[in-house]
């Protein structure tokens, strides 16, 4: 049999014609700086072929119903099994899902209420558990002789026939906040103090409202209830005004129906047809918990089944850890005779819902919405699924699996990479995190650089050849030769010497009501085992508190008071893509692509063909390549097959025609007896790298201001990005520090940045840079706040909060304030045994 699979000339992305030997049936692991050639590897080319080739298997009826990976640029990939990739950052689920449906661990729940309950008959009656169910059967209630059959697993479904009608299965209804309708009430009605009539309704809704004898012209809190009940709730009536047109001198009469805010906003509702309409509505909203489910989300009959006296609904609200004791004593409590079918149903839950609590998710509960868990935890769920397939001879392919996954979580991860191997299969393993790194058999190094000057493999081996080869870039940091981060300097008692930022909220999922300070102008990182309420404290909390306060809006519910004296802007930097098409690149983002098309319109090849600075646009210029319309890639239809996208026949990616080579910035000049031309044209250019721009722009005044912008791209560790790379494809991290582009250089002394896990893809050499990155931006005077598993990171903060200890219920407040060496000192502290 194979042992290895064996790749030969690789040349996806920046791969440089690469021929390297992966072991079978081990944990590889693949490693190296942002931007080296690690996920171009193991996604681009062995999750790529592997899963292609076993979709080539299938009929090529089945193949046109489903997404195709193109075949990878290679020249030979031998041996490669069937491959399953688990992404860096799960799709965030839709409003239906659930940590229940998401797991499949309501499946089995439903199952066992619809088959081991006592049901209820329609006369109010409870019918003992039977067998009856199972053989599908009518049950007879011993009470009032009423027939009747038993729900299926399906009628307990809140997403078909088991869904609360009043929220259609949502556990949620919305209804208009009548706090947002008028926000400023100094404001007269004139001056648009009756928001909802400005951003969703006809401005003359003004002129109605007078004609309802309301006055518009004096302070909104000035009128009387009448008045104001009238704007809020008035009856809609028509009304004839007289009106004239504020762009225009037009005037004239009309009779129009009134819409008071309230049904302003119930009317906008119900017209939404997108997204973008949602957005305009939804600020005039507030979700609330269905009053008639109690947020289960399940109709009254669907909550009527009874197991040990609960419903499913209740069942639903345990905690994974309490959920598996309990269902294991389901079966010793039901009838001789059903018991073994009960026990083949419990113990399919049991086998999944164990290995969920080994990744250290035994904290959440079933009816938990799958879109308020972090990126971590709805990975470790993809994690789980996978593995409870118990599949073999598979390459599972993980990118990133320690995201969000304190140190302490580690260890259920490599269990169930263990596992994987033990169970006949290999694992492709793409990671920074040396703890994580150091469970792998065998591991590949990528770089030794970032971009062009990476795609090579520097090193391989096992991991105690890794550590001593002096070629190797990680080596020092798997043998502790060396750490990413350096201690703080500033001393204990100057923490909060330039102010502080406080924070009180009320109890809000399973963080309880807490109070925390941070002190502005310092690196603050916010820790803590998953799930113990991080991302509730700072991105639910924090952020649009602050928000919300410097807009003079009302707080969120939960938030009793925020107090940030002198901050007048908070900025969440995360690792949302940028943009949406490839039409949004490096240069287009940084602001620097504007001023190259002014540039070169003043050149004289310019000036003589005609040519203005909106020419050279390549979305709607002169010289956009009118066979790709500027994108630089036009995409093949092979039908039964896969879409093939490659680079434009005609301008070869650079988006541009032909005509922009004929205007060139810059001129050949004679030095001595040499004719030297450093001269270039807007496709060149765009086709380099941030350092390569840099060198060609530098020397050249008119470029001055390219240059800057470009050295701050280069400040951030992006010097090995084309300026013409499209901003959809970059990685979190790269999107995270892109954003941060606009915001260096200039004074930040009334900022806030609060960052979500930006060292997410980087390696500890790239933490470094990231850290500059930080105390360049407190030298300005921001106040950064970091959400951080990152060791390195968290041993270089200024400040420490500690959440936790533990996850869920047994965690959500504040172990621990202070340095790092305070929180070293505290027992309880499960971030401080690791630091």
């Amino acid at each position: 049999m194979a042992t290895h699979i064996t790749v030969r000339g690789a040349r996806v992305h920046n791969l440089k014609n690469i021929d390297v030997d992966i072991p079978l049936g081990k944990i590889v692991a693949v490693a190296g700086v942002s931007g080296s050639g690690k996920s171009s590897l193991a996604l681009g080319v062995l999750y790529a072929e592997g899963s292609r080739r076993y979709l080539e298997s299938l009929s090529t009826y089945t193949r046109r119903r489903m997404t195709q990976a193109s075949a990878a640029d290679v020249d030979e990939v031998c041996h490669v099994p069937a491959a399953l990739a688990l992404h860096q950052r799960p799709g965030v689920p839709g409003i239906r899902s659930t940590f229940g449906t998401g797991t499949e661990l309501l499946n089995s729940l439903r199952l066992m209420f619809s088959r081991l309950a006592s049901h209820r008959c329609p006369n109010g009656h409870y019918v003992p558990p039977s067998l009856a169910v199972a053989a599908d059967e009518p049950l007879i209630c011993p009470v009032c002789g009423e027939r009747f059959r038993a729900p299926g697993a399906e009628d307990l479904a809140f997403n078909s026939r088991g869904a609360c009608p009043t929220c259609s299965g949502t556990g949620q209804v919305r209804t208009v906040d009548r706090s947002t309708l008028v926000p400023d009430e100094s404001k007269t009605i004139d001056e648009g103090a009756v928001l909802p009539w400005k951003t969703l309704m006809w401005s003359l809704m003004t002129d109605v409202c007078r004609a309802m004898g309301v006055r518009t012209d004096v302070p909104f809190k000035d009128l009387t209830d009448e008045e104001k009940a009238i704007v809020y709730d008035g009856p809609a009536v028509k009304k004839h005004i007289f009106y004239r047109s504020k762009n225009t001198e037009q005037a004239g009469e009309l009779d129009f129906t009134y819409f008071s805010a309230v049904r302003t906003v119930e009317n906008s509702l119900a017209k939404v047809k997108d997204e973008k309409g949602m957005k305009r509505v939804e600020r005039f909203l507030k979700a609330s918990t269905c009053p008639d489910c109690g947020g289960s989300r399940l109709s009254e009959a669907a909550r009527a089944p009874k197991i040990l006296g609960i419903g499913l609904d209740e069942a639903a609200r345990m905690t994974l850890s309490d959920l598996m004791k309990w269902v294991a004593s389901v079966p010793a409590s039901l009838p001789e005779e059903m018991r073994p079918m009960a026990e083949r149903i419990c113990a399919s839950f049991d086998s999944a819902a164990r290995r969920l609590l080994s990744l250290g998710l035994g904290y959440l509960t079933l009816d938990r919405a799958s879109a308020t868990l972090s990126t971590g935890e709805r990975q470790r769920m993809q994690l789980a699924r996978a593995v409870r397939n118990r599949t073999t001879g598979v390459l599972y392919v993980l990118d990133e699996p320690s995201i969000g996954l304190h140190p302490a979580n580690l260890e259920g991860l490599k269990g169930v990479m263990h596992d994987l191997v033990e169970d006949g299969n290999s694992v492709l393993l793409v990671d920074h995190d040396t703890a994580l790194l150091k469970a792998a058999d065998w591991l590949i190094e990528m770089g030794p650089e970032a971009g062009a000057g990476g795609g090579r493999v520097v090193a391989e081996g096992t991991l105690p050849a890794i550590e001593a080869d002096p070629a190797s870039r990680i080596g020092p940091f798997l043998s502790g030769r060396e750490t990413a981060g350096t201690p703080s300097e500033v001393p204990a008692g100057k923490l909060f010497e330039k102010g502080r930022i406080h924070l009180a909220i009320d109890a809000i999922h399973t963080v309880k009501p807490l109070a925390v300070d941070f002190p502005k102008g310092r690196l603050s990182v916010v820790t803590g085992v998953s799930g113990s309420g991080k991302t509730t404290l700072v991105l639910e909390s924090l952020v649009p508190a602050l928000a919300k306060s410097l807009a003079h809006e009302k707080l969120p519910e939960h938030v009793r008071a925020i107090e940030a004296p002198g901050i007048r802007a908070v900025k969440l930097i995360d690792a949302t893509p940028i943009g949406i098409n490839v039409r949004s690149t490096v240069a287009t983002y940084a602001d620097v692509h504007d001023e190259l098309r002014a540039r070169f319109a003043k050149t004289p090849d310019a000036k003589r063909l005609g040519l203005k600075a909106g020419d050279f646009s390549y979305n709607t210029g002169r010289l956009r390549c009118p066979v790709c319309d500027g994108t630089g890639s036009i995409s093949l239809d092979v039908q039964f097959l896969p879409d093939v996208d490659i680079p434009c026949p005609a301008c070869r990616g650079s988006r541009y025609s032909k005509d922009a080579d004929d205007v060139r910035f810059g001129a050949a000049k004679v030095e001595g007896t040499n004719l030297i031309d450093d001269s270039f044209t807007l496709p060149e250019l765009m086709d380099a790298d941030v350092k390569t721009a840099i060198a060609r722009v530098a020397p050249l005044p008119a470029m001055k201001l390219v240059a800057e912008r470009l050295r701050v791209l280069d400040a951030l560790g992006l010097g090995y990005l084309t300026l013409g790379e499209a901003t959809p494809n970059l990685s979190g991290g790269e999107a995270q520090r892109l954003k941060l582009a606009s915001e260096m250089g200039r004074l930040q002394d009334d900022a806030v940045f609060v960052f979500d896990e930006p060292t997410i893809g980087l390696h500890p050499l790239d933490v470094r840079t990231l850290l500059a990155v930080f105390k360049r931006l407190i030298s300005l005077g921001a106040t950064v706040i970091v959400i951080e598993h990152d060791l390195d990171l968290i041993r270089s903060a200024d400040y420490i909060v500690d959440m936790g200890p533990e996850g869920g219920e047994a965690g959500g407040r504040v172990v621990v304030c202070g340095t790092p060496d305070e929180v070293r000192a505290c027992k309880e502290s499960r971030t401080g045994r690791y630091i």
